[in-house]
């Protein structure tokens, strides 16, 4: 068995990495779709992370993300037909910024603030 490190500057990016994402598509809309699909694979790639701040991390944004997407498909009809016009459109998208970017944002700080230690782990040797 071989040893490798994950250094805490590594795990930091990994915990940050949907929230940078999820908050950079939410605020360029023509972004949404595409990171929704996206996100899936972001999100599976760090689910696994041996860090287990990491995960947290990626749980966490992933939850908010996904919920408040998951309520605008459900919501997001009556919200469009209360305004009857784009303007439900726009509201619909705020609702989504305003969910997703503040408490976003909140999780990139308290990253931030936490002590990232560096991580050996053992893998196996393939030669």
């Amino acid at each position: 068995m071989a040893t490798k490190t994950i250094t805490g500057k590594s795990a930091l990016f990994a915990a940050r990495l949907f929230n940078i994402a999820s908050i950079t598509a939410t605020l360029i809309a023509p972004l949404l779709m595409i990171w929704i699909a996206a996100s899936i694979f972001a999100y599976a790639s760090v689910a696994h992370h041996p860090n287990p701040r990491t995960v947290y991390y990626n749980r966490i944004s992933g939850y908010r993300f996904y919920g408040a997407t998951g309520a605008m498909v459900v919501f997001g009809q009556p919200i469009y037909s209360l305004f009857n016009n784009w303007h439900g459109l726009v509201a619909a998208w705020l609702i989504l910024v305003v969910v997703v970017v503040p408490f976003g944002l909140w999780d990139i700080i308290r990253a931030g603030r936490e002590n990232w230690q560096d991580l050996t782990i053992e893998v196996e040797n393939h030669e």
